[in-house]
């Protein structure tokens, strides 16, 4: 497994929009029957991306008095399939990772009951995207961005990219890895971060920009940034000839927390001005066994001892204010200052005409 694989892949189901179920699978730090009744137990559904030091729950449970129960149900769309479907008897009490591409789906489907949050007034409103309405809790942020390979550019002479109509440019011709919208996290957020700059009319344009010069994709994060991109250690060690990748922000300080020896600086950099913001939330679902300790959950989410150990366990970024993280990771994460977005409903208007019309024009 790659030093990236351990930490990154797990980001790269964020924003996966695919509708095949999985089974759930339980885990976590005690048994319980949670979604059967069982008042002493809390159970928490989510993509395959959680994780948590196990002396973080343990402290929930003291504190609480809950038992928690974790089914992880692959990438982020398919457990919200898996939580509409089931909705009437859900498998949970919570489901964490719903995020900006998804939620308008998980809303509309009325997944969520309201529940306003402990603590929620130390979070911006800028990650509040339920307004007053609290159906969800919003608990951690991040940004899909293009990575650079340090090294190519520097034995080059060559300055890397710092926006969107950089990569169009002819110094960059056949540099660049990125992943299918329709079949890809980092994909999607990729072509939801160039319709958010260029607007409905002019996105395909710059589509067409970035294929006449050479644009490549690939199925998955894992072959772009894995094989296919020169800077990490997996594409240095399969002889990846890609310098730029679409990637995560946080990636750099993934290639420092586990490479062995560990470098004074990442041998990556992040093109900021490339970059999606994504936000993750968590709710309590509508018809919960246990609301009360999925109401102490949600409330531990954003919590500072949980949005604290966030950063090098999920590699996120923590959405309470005054949060402090690890030395290692802000060292080594860039400073996103004006990230695109986009309203959920938007997202949700045209995320399947936009991933049919992108296929068509770079695919074919």
């Amino acid at each position: 497994m790659s030093i990236t694989k351990r930490a990154t892949i797990k980001k790269a189901t964020v924003l996966a929009v695919g509708l095949g179920l999985v089974t759930l699978s339980a885990c976590g730090s005690s048994s319980g029957e949670g979604a059967s009744g069982d008042a002493k137990t809390v159970t928490l559904v989510s993509h395959d991306s959680w994780a948590v030091s196990k002396s973080v729950i343990a402290a929930f449970e003291k504190q609480s008095g809950y038992r928690v129960k974790v089914l992880e149900d692959g990438d982020a769309g398919q457990a919200v399939n898996k939580a509409i479907l089931t909705k009437d008897n859900p498998q949970g009490d919570v489901l964490f990772g719903v995020d900006n591409t998804l939620l308008s789906r998980a809303l509309d489907n009325g997944l969520f009951q309201p529940y306003e949050a402990k603590g929620l007034d130390r979070i911006d409103d800028a990650y509040r995207l339920d307004g007053e309405q609290h159906r969800v809790t919003p608990v951690d942020y991040g940004d899909i961005c293009v990575n650079y390979d340090k090294a190519y550019f520097n034995e080059h002479g060559i300055d890397p990219p710092a926006s969107f109509a950089d990569l169009t440019e002819p110094a960059y011709k056949d540099l660049l890895v990125t992943e299918n919208a329709g079949t890809s996290s980092p994909g999607l957020g990729f072509l939801l971060g160039t319709a958010a700059a260029y607007g409905d009319d002019n996105w395909q344009g710059y589509w067409k920009k970035l294929k006449a010069n050479g644009v490549k994709v690939v199925d998955g994060w894992e072959q772009a940034y894995n094989e296919e991109f020169s800077g990490s250690a997996g594409g240095r060690k399969a002889g990846g000839d890609r310098p730029l990748v679409v990637s995560y922000a946080s990636s750099p300080p993934v290639e420092v927390v586990y490479a062995d020896p560990r470098p004074k600086t990442a041998p990556t950099g992040v093109a900021t001005g490339t970059c999606f913001r994504q936000t993750e939330f968590a709710g309590l679902l509508g018809n919960a066994k246990n609301p009360e300790g999925g109401k102490a959950l949600i409330d531990f989410l954003i919590s500072e001892r949980f949005q604290e150990d966030m950063p090098l366990n999920m590699f996120v970024n923590p959405v309470v204010d005054g949060a402090e993280l690890p030395a290692v990771y802000t060292d080594n994460m860039p400073d996103v200052a004006d990230p695109q977005t986009m309203a959920p409903a938007k997202i949700a208007e045209h995320r399947d005409d936009w991933v049919k019309s992108w296929t068509s024009l770079v695919l074919k």
